[in-house]
């Protein structure tokens, strides 16, 4: 499924002049204010007193049916304005909406069990279709939305009937629009992404400006909210006090940034900041925020929502449809637009049987993720039905959603049931509104319940996994879908050094594969280091943090491996960074952290840490035993993640695995075991120790589940969050609506995207002459474009950065330093483990400027053909731009001139931003690449497209010439109308504020 900010829907009735009198109806809804709150909302903060508010409309009894449960422009509006609906105007509302519905007959009330209604809604039952009770679940929810929203312009009748025809039309990719329950850019806005939302959102108030428009149109029509939790780094493990001293260098790196955030809070409507320390956004939205059925001023309708961060998707396992979509086009949608999206197929995934003993979450989650590559799900919905799913818990559910993008799909959907129910209950969400949203889903067609007989529906393919199939397994040790069974370990890592260098191999030469590097860590104790040996060992991550199985399974295996007398090598750096407070609750109340603690893993913070490449150093020793005698050095951690590079620059083998086998690991010291047939360590009393001595039963863990993860726990969490950092709330800043760029600043710097710009639309660019800046294989990941980890100190990044008085000690990381255009774009390509063809075969962020045949930072070249008025292209494989939703890894290629990408497919948000960013993505015809086609990346490429936008089409076909003679066809990936709009004004932000400006 391609997802865009806008509708062709619009464009169909509007033409692609940014002056036609259509098109200024269509944005005539970016000035509205938000509705006025409820009599008893809490309106009465003012600017001066937001350093206090942070989440202070939260505090109230959110899930009651009162003011504190609404949507979230509602729950924005309690903020800003004071003036108040009566109960009547509420009802003449909800109303005068259905009258204008040509839905409005099937508008019926939903009532209470006791009298009275919990309100009122759409009912799909109502329309008395037979093709509704085939549809997908998740379908559903995009039916309903389309019904709710249906006003004869943005949503049409036809609209809703390609929906409901959803068998016959989804295999002919027609576009729908669709308007989710919350855009979230509620919480689901990463720091990692915010910071150049928010820079990107007071640079276009200054060219608003410049236009002579009111800046203040420029301004989020729903409610933001950003969480801050890929920040924190593990600087400090191993010590009681770690959280306390990594947080302290969080904010002592991150003071500017923070407070520039702050000021976003107070200087733009609706936006709440969510202060460090928190929690990991997907685990603080599945535990705290979700509503799963939204009650907004009576009118009924299912949650869904939109997030910035591909993990987005965590929350599709409580049944909320939802998913990441890219920072350029998310901030278009934070400004009015809807969204467009082609109708999705849908892969029915059955689940049967149970998981057997000793089987986790996160080795369930694996095998999917591996079936799932395997058939192909890129663009489309998965969803997971059959008696299964009834054996399953809800954070197991949450676990495999999390990893959608890994397996490549838009969503990876659990339908509610009664297992949604119970950790509704559980999480602290009240009794009547749990009722509530059983009563709509049932009522709708929404609900499954897995006791009663179920009604077959229509998929667009089928898949089948018997859970008792499924082995206990780690991935890697550079891809996530690379599974590889536990049993098989040793055996595949062997492999993995003989084999050449790929996603499979290290090329290790025989003779050296079993040397033994003798070192002194820290100087004083001897150590130890081979191939495989594993220096990093991290409890982290959305993915595995929010389930209580996998964590207090972690703590039974420490517990057992210290009643032992086994412990972990002081050299590797472990840690355990929680999704919440929640877990640490939980790991206190059943008194195993303080058996983790003497495993090394004290908790180090509440973030994302090793999963997004925030390792923090390993100790200088250990390091320099790595790098001086080229060991391939192994982390482990319970992450979603682990291209390399990624998390850490040392670790050239990164596997993922369950928080429990982690621990083993960390134990072993190695992942060169066989685990059935090697013993992980020596007892106290002299004796072999195997992993099953230490592995706790699928009994034990569930029998400490029960005891030690109680609903307290969950209230007492998010009623503190609602207090703020004491820290944050001591940042002053400045109550200007106009940013005061800092021109010396090496964190937030003005972007030069709106340099120039005028009223009138630049029209569409073809490619004249282009020399090929990178020539890339397959899965080039956001990662390797756009990396968000450590500035290595030979880097352009590191350069810039010391000539303006930074030491290396404070260079922090590129994901710290997103609000930087100068950095970032210094930053394009500059991971040390990027392949590029026309190095051949030498690793890292170098390329050969062609016309001079020097070997530069891929930078410094691409600053030279820019310098020439030369235009630049790029020649990729297959998935393209997969891994995280990055908007650096377009705008930096952007920055860098590159005009267009080459590819033969990419990864669906990444595709998106690159149009949003004015680039042309094209895609090889099938069974084409460059290699097939003879190309080296040492030709001139010339793309013609037309001058008009009118003469484009969606999955157009053009030609491509080379001065070689040589000529192949592409198709261009501009797959709706309202990316060819985009591509007309030279980006989505353009398109934008001309809108904006044109509409006064």
């Amino acid at each position: 499924m391609y997802i865009t900010s806008g509708t062709s829907a619009l464009l169909r009735r509007a033409s692609h002049s940014s002056s036609s009198r259509t098109g200024k109806r269509v944005f005539s809804s970016l000035s509205k204010k938000p509705a006025s709150p409820s009599p008893n909302s809490n309106s009465s903060h003012s600017v001066g007193n937001q350093q206090t508010r942070s989440l202070s409309y939260f505090s109230a009894a959110r899930w009651s049916h009162g003011v504190d449960w609404k949507s979230p422009a509602s729950l924005a509006s309690q903020i800003r304005i004071s003036s108040a609906f009566s109960d009547t105007l509420l009802h003449r509302k909800i109303a005068t909406m259905a009258s204008e519905n040509a839905f409005k007959g099937i508008f019926t009330s939903l009532p209470k069990p006791g009298g009275g209604e919990f309100g009122k809604f759409y009912s799909l039952p109502a329309l008395n279709d037979p093709r509704i009770d085939k549809l997908p679940y998740s379908i559903r929810i995009l039916l309903e939305s389309a019904i709710r929203n249906c006003d004869g312009f943005q949503v049409t009748k036809a609209d809703v009937e390609k929906i409901i025809d959803w068998e016959k039309t989804s295999p002919n990719q027609v576009e729908i629009p669709f308007k989710p329950a919350r855009v979230l850019l509620q919480v689901l806005f990463l720091d990692f992404t915010g910071v150049p939302v928010v820079v990107d959102l007071a640079c276009m108030r200054n060219a608003m400006n410049k236009l002579g428009g009111d800046s203040d149109k420029i301004n989020p029509l729903v409610p933001v909210d950003l969480v801050i939790d890929h920040s924190v780094q593990v600087d400090i493990a191993r010590t009681e006090n770690a959280v306390h001293e990594n947080q302290k260098l969080e904010f002592e790196r991150n003071k500017e940034r923070f407070a520039f955030l702050k000021w976003g809070s107070n200087a733009f409507q609706n936006m709440l900041v969510v202060p460090p320390g928190s929690g990991i956004v997907h685990q603080v939205n599945l535990e705290y925020l979700a509503r799963v059925v939204f009650n907004n001023e009576g009118l009924l309708y299912p949650d869904s929502v939109v997030g910035t961060d591909s993990h987005t998707t965590m929350i599709d396992g409580l049944g909320v449809a939802g998913w990441g979509v890219g920072g350029i086009e998310a901030e278009a949608a934070m400004l009015g637009q809807p969204m467009s999206m082609v109708l999705p197929g849908v892969v029915g995934f059955k689940l049967s049987g149970k998981l057997l003993d000793g089987v986790t979450a996160t080795d369930l989650v694996l095998t999917v993720t591996q079936i799932l590559r395997k058939h192909g799900v890129v663009g489309k919905f998965v969803e997971f039905y059959g008696a299964g799913v009834g054996e399953i818990s809800l954070a197991d559910r949450a676990t495999i959603a999390n990893m959608s993008p890994e397996y490549g799909a838009t969503m990876g959907f659990f339908p509610v049931d009664k297992v949604t129910l119970q950790y509704l209950k559980l999480t602290g969400r009240s009794d009547e509104t749990v009722s509530m949203i059983e009563a709509y889903l049932r009522a709708n067609n929404m609900f499954v319940d897995y006791s009663e007989p179920q009604q077959e529906r229509v998929y667009s393919s089928y898949l089948h996994l018997d859970l008792g199939d499924v082995v206990p397994c780690v991935s890697g040790p550079k891809r996530p879908h690379d599974r590889v069974p536990l049993k098989d370990m040793k055996d595949d890592w062997h492999s993995c050094l003989d084999s050449k260098v790929g996603f499979k191999g290290f090329a290790v030469p025989k003779e050296t594969q079993e040397k033994v590097v003798k070192f002194l860590f820290k100087g004083e104790e001897p150590a130890e280091l081979k191939h495989g040996s594993v220096v990093i060992a991290a409890i982290t991550s959305c993915t595995n943090t929010s389930n209580p199985s996998v964590m207090l399974g972690a703590g039974l295996v420490a517990k057992k491996a210290c009643e032992l007398g086994l412990k972990v090598k002081p050299w590797v750096k472990t840690s355990l960074a929680p999704g919440s407070g929640v877990a640490t609750k939980y790991l206190q109340e059943s008194g195993l952290q303080k058996y983790l603690n003497e495993q090394g893993f004290n908790i180090v913070g509440y973030g994302c840490t090793t999963c997004i490449g925030n390792s923090g150093d390993l100790e200088k020793t250990v390091g320099d035993a790595i790098t001086e005698n080229d060991i391939v050095a192994a982390a482990v951690l319970s992450g979603n993640r682990n291209f390399e590079g990624r998390v850490h620059p040392l670790t050239r083998a990164n596997y993922l695995a369950s928080p429990p086998l982690v621990v083993a690991y960390a134990i072993a010291g190695t992942v060169n075991i066989d685990f059935d047939k090697e013993p992980i360590g020596v007892s106290k009393d002299g004796k072999d120790v195997y992993f099953r001595d230490i592995w706790p039963s699928n009994e034990e863990v569930a029998e400490v589940v029960q005891n030690n993860v109680l609903p307290e726990m969950f209230k007492s969490t998010y009623k503190a969050i609602t207090t703020g950092n004491p820290v944050w709330n001591e940042l002053a800043v400045a109550a200007e609506k106009l940013y005061s760029w800092d021109p010396t600043s090496t964190y937030i710097h003005e972007p030069p995207y709106f340099e120039g710009m005028t009223m009138d639309p630049p029209g569409p660019h073809g490619v004249k002459d282009a020399y090929c800046l990178l020539n890339f294989g397959n899965s080039i990941t956001t990662d390797h474009i756009s990396p968000a980890g450590s500035i290595n100190r030979d880097s352009p990044a590191a350069k810039y950065l010391m000539e303006r008085g930074v030491d290396s000690r404070q260079f922090n990381s590129y994901g710290s330093r997103r609000g930087n255009d100068e950095i970032m774009a210094r930053g394009t390509f500059a991971n040390i483990r990027i392949l590029n063809k026309l190095l051949n075969g030498e690793v890292g962020p170098k390329t050969i400027h062609i016309p001079s045949g020097e070997k530069l930072t891929v930078f410094d070249a691409a600053m030279k053909y820019k310098s020439a008025g030369q235009d630049t292209i790029i020649l990729a494989g297959d998935e393209y731009g997969s891994g995280s939703s990055r908007d650096w890894a377009a705008k930096g290629p952007m920055l860098l001139g590159v005009k267009a990408v080459i590819a033969k497919s990419f990864e669906r948000i990444h595709r998106s931003n690159l149009v949003g960013m004015g680039i042309v993505p094209l895609c090889f015809k099938s069974g084409e690449d460059a290699d097939t086609l003879g190309l080296t990346g040492h030709e001139r490429y010339t793309i013609d497209l037309p001058s008009s936008v009118s003469d484009l089409r969606p999955g157009q076909d053009i030609t491509v010439k080379t001065d070689t003679g040589k000529q192949f066809t592409c198709t261009v990936r501009f797959d709706t109308e309202v990316e060819l709009a985009y591509f007309n004004h030279g980006g989505i932000l353009q398109y934008v504020i001309r809108q904006l400006a044109a509409k006064q």
